[in-house]
């Protein structure tokens, strides 16, 4: 038995479905407390606050946020990020027409950030500022459009070190957009984990189909996009790294 799908109501706030109907092709509802089943997943949305988890920049440049995302991903921490995120912005380095080069970048990068009253390094500090210093400038010479979610994503894949999650990244970020989505190692395991997601699918090559999918599973259950998977992204990192 296939659920009717809501896009305006959330399965969380109806009457609880069977728990072995299929919500999208090969995935039960299940209940709440399993996790993470797709009544896990609605349960919690239902009590998410969606201004403070769809992460929109409303007051950012787009200089802004191509850093954001271009120093965060992986093997770097939300804090870290966040952290020297927050240095090169108070240098004025994605000030827009500033375009810093790749020597700026670095010495800035090099330099350890603090956390929990320790000093932590950053990463990849010489790869990240090559391509950061190519993403301003290119940015500045051919800005993307903003019309549409998918063209505007399209266009930063042009851009060295800028993959589909990045774009898509910085797309939801920059248009708020729920046509994209952020398909991250964890937004891939909870799906794996319930059904949603083929095992032998891989990123980058299969993120299309794999968002395809997704935005599916969001549309049967009535939840945006960005608001599932910022919540998807915070429970399976606080859960923490498990086999799939």
């Amino acid at each position: 038995m296939m659920l009717e799908p809501n896009r305006h109501m959330p399965f969380a706030g109806r009457p609880q479905p069977d728990p072995e109907a299929e919500v999208v092709p090969g995935v039960r509802w299940g209940r709440p407390e399993w996790v993470p089943s797709a009544a896990f997943w609605a349960d919690m949305v239902s009590r998410a606050c969606e201004q403070s988890d769809g992460f929109v920049n409303h007051d950012g440049s787009l200089q802004e946020e191509v850093g954001f995302c271009l120093l965060g991903g992986y093997g770097i921490t939300a804090e870290v990020n966040h952290a020297v995120h927050d240095r090169l912005l108070e240098e004025g380095l994605f000030v827009p027409g500033r375009r810093p080069s790749e020597r700026e970048i670095e010495t800035l990068l090099l330099q350890p950030v603090r956390l929990h009253g320790r000093p932590v390094r950053y990463r990849f500090p010489h790869q990240r500022a090559r391509r950061l210093s190519v993403a301003l400038r290119m940015i500045e010479d051919d800005p993307p459009p903003t019309g549409e979610a998918l063209a505007f994503r399209r266009h930063l894949m042009r851009i060295p070190g800028i993959g589909p999650k990045t774009a898509s990244w910085i797309a939801r970020n920059w248009l708020g957009s729920d046509e994209v989505a952020i398909l991250d190692i964890h937004i891939i395991r909870a799906g794996v984990l319930m059904g949603l997601f083929d095992r032998s699918m891989r990123l980058p090559r299969d993120y299309e189909t794999l968002e395809r999918r997704f935005l599916e599973f969001c549309g049967a259950l009535g939840a945006r996009p960005s608001l599932l998977d910022a919540v998807m992204w915070r429970a399976m990192r606080n859960i923490g790294r498990g086999p799939v």
